[in-house]
């Protein structure tokens, strides 16, 4: 006899809520593969399809309708087992600091993680440029915080290490334009003085045609085909060429994620906060089922 499993249901209300394969991967950290696989598996059980899918993305049937409200009151009913089973006494505030480009679906997974543990803290996040963490750990403005380095000190956990590569529009040769048009962040920070020194190794004339403070704004100037850029690995998608050694470009750094602790801060709350960062940053994507 077949089983609904609680890991189908959660991915079933991630592409339901989402109305789309990748973006239900995303917000549980999944593949695209491994999601379409865990779905097959899910209507292969219920014998008919959960989801009509379009080229704009997936829609539910009337069998998936049918399993929508099951499925929140089941995992929800699990999650509230599961917390008052391992919740702790910590209590207290926690000021975090996620950057930007890494906070829309991992602060939901680092908080939903955290607070299933620690429903007595309260949680104070800032989603800023990553820059500015150190500073505001320094000063006392926050307890911790996860920022991007080239070369992290003793004191910083590294979380994730993403490579980073010079990519272009697929559907735009900008590698003949002369001086070469280049997508770069507007402020000081270790991206922007890599990506310089890389150009200047490469002895490629260039100017800065894009300026922006995100990962985000810098890939859009170069899915536009406004210019190239330097980005991590996780940020480039298939509408990207990556250019290397061949295209004259030299190799560039890794970038280190890390996690910051402040001078002051409670050990408990740091250790436990630590463990959910951990967690959603080192889990792999998920490739069977």
């Amino acid at each position: 006899m077949q089983h609904l499993d609680s890991d189908l249901l959660r991915t079933f209300l991630a592409v339901a809520e989402t109305g789309s394969i990748t973006e239900g991967g995303l917000r549980i950290g999944r593949s695209q593969s491994a999601i379409s696989l865990q779905m097959a598996r899910l209507e292969q059980i219920v014998d008919q399809p959960v989801f009509h899918r379009t080229g704009r993305g997936v829609t539910l049937t009337d069998a998936g309708k049918q399993l929508f409200p099951v499925a929140r009151e089941v995992t929800a009913r699990l999650d509230a087992t599961l917390r008052d089973l391992t919740s702790t006494s910590l209590s207290g505030t926690l000021r975090l600091g996620i950057p930007d480009d890494h906070g829309r679906t991992k602060l939901t997974q680092i908080v939903g993680r955290f607070v299933q543990a620690n429903p007595q803290v309260q949680l104070d996040v800032t989603c800023s440029l990553s820059p500015e963490f150190p500073v505001m750990l320094s000063s006392g403005r926050l307890d911790l915080a996860v920022y991007e380095v080239q070369n992290p000190s003793s004191s910083e956990e590294v979380v994730f290490e993403d490579t980073t590569h010079w990519v272009s529009s697929k559907h735009r040769n900008l590698l003949e334009t002369d001086p070469l048009p280049v997508a770069l962040f507007d402020r000081a920070c270790w991206w922007r003085d890599a990506a310089i020194k890389s150009l200047s190794a490469s002895d490629k004339a260039f100017r800065v045609a894009y300026s922006s403070q995100s990962v985000a704004g810098v890939k859009a100037a170069v899915e536009a085909g406004v210019a190239v850029g330097l980005l991590g690995r996780s940020s480039i998608d298939g509408s990207m060429t990556i250019l290397d050694e061949l295209h004259g470009f030299t190799p560039t750094p890794s970038s280190k994620l890390v996690v910051g602790v402040g001078d002051q801060q409670d050990a408990s709350l740091i250790n436990s906060m630590k463990s959910a960062i951990r967690a959603v940053y080192q889990r792999q994507p998920e490739t069977i089922i």
